[in-house]
């Protein structure tokens, strides 16, 4: 029986175009700006700092070039933990202000909160910050989500196609692998969450249905279907 919903965020409750369309190039317009504000007086940015000269092999002190460096890891969609980091301290400054709004599917909402409701213990699991994933739950279109999420998980417990990372978050959940279903658009990752014995579900919004051997879902209202049958 599934007592644990473990949910991926882009494609999955929210578009992929939010994410590429407003977060991306909030992002790289603002953070700039907020590194040359917070490197000298901010611990958690030169921490973060560190890493990417350490990653990049850059001199600490060149605060331009770390700069570019983050740059081009938006740009290149690198899943790195440090720009996972400051992208979501940048985005909590634009969600505060009211300069950005997080996007959830209708149906999302909908189910997230029956779920919760029916005592179902919900969790995330995306490569975006824990950070980020709270504000975009927090600051949606249709209200504040956090309430209904017991966790996050981001990729400080490894990479989303990794096995390891699943038994990993399995060891923090304590919970049988049987009583999680994994909700992602990416098959990659769902294969992944299989190895390590969880029940998954993928979301293709949009497209043909592939033809799989696993449960395909076009929204949560489907995936609903598949909670109640087991």
């Amino acid at each position: 029986m599934i007592r644990v919903v473990l949910t991926d965020i882009e494609g999955t409750t929210s578009s992929i175009s939010f994410v590429h369309d407003v977060l991306f190039p909030y992002a790289s317009e603002h953070l700039p700006e907020f590194i040359r504000a917070h490197h000298g007086d901010s611990p958690v940015v030169a921490e973060q700092l560190d890493a990417v000269a350490q990653k990049a092999g850059i001199d600490r002190d060149d605060i331009e070039a770390l700069i570019q460096t983050l740059q081009a890891w938006i740009r290149e969609d690198r899943k790195e933990t440090p720009l996972k980091t400051l992208q979501g301290m940048v985005w909590e400054q634009g969600y505060q202000q009211g300069e950005i709004k997080g996007h959830i599917y209708a149906d999302a909402a909908d189910y997230l909160q029956r779920w919760h409701d029916r005592g179902l213990r919900l969790f995330v699991y995306s490569s975006g910050s824990v950070k980020a994933q709270q504000l975009i739950f927090g600051f949606t279109e249709a209200g504040d989500f956090t309430p209904y999420f017991s966790g996050y998980f981001d990729t400080r417990i490894g990479g989303k196609k990794e096995a390891d990372s699943y038994r990993a978050i399995l060891g923090e959940l304590g919970v049988e692998a049987k009583t999680v279903l994994f909700l992602s658009d990416v098959e990659a990752e769902l294969e992944a969450a299989e190895a390590a014995g969880m029940k998954t579900a993928w979301l293709v919004r949009e497209g043909e249905l592939p033809e799989a051997g696993r449960f395909v879902a076009r929204d949560f209202s489907e995936v609903d279907t598949l909670l109640r049958k087991r």
